[in-house]
């Protein structure tokens, strides 16, 4: 097969959705899955955080970047499993899941 030239694009993609979300996902669930139980962080702190504009590009690419590491992940292993000899109907569906997980993404946080 012979490589695209936007594979690096993808990578790159790859790349940063895996470290970021190797490095903050943690602090997330230890800020809202123990702190705000253990009432280490208030729940309106947390609203009002997120109603600021910057906090929500943040969750954007907390989220997005992630579902095109995903997305790129499961193209890499369906063309593992045989699914080499079409590889544009596979990217096509992997990343437009990711682009639509992305969208849903942007909609749910701009109602935050």
């Amino acid at each position: 097969m012979a490589r695209s030239k936007n594979e690096a694009f993808w990578w790159s993609l790859f790349a940063a959705g895996g470290g970021l979300a190797a490095m903050l996902v943690p602090v997330h669930i230890i800020v809202n899955g123990i702190g705000e139980p253990q009432g280490w962080v208030s729940p309106a702190g947390i609203r009002d955080l997120v109603a600021h504009p910057l906090a929500k590009l943040y969750l954007l690419a907390l989220f997005s970047l992630p579902f095109f590491h995903c997305a790129h992940r499961i193209r890499h292993i369906l063309y593992d499993f045989g699914l080499r000899g079409m590889p544009a109907p596979v990217a096509i569906v992997c990343y437009g899941a990711a682009l639509l997980s992305t969208l849903w993404a942007v909609s749910v946080i701009c109602s935050l």
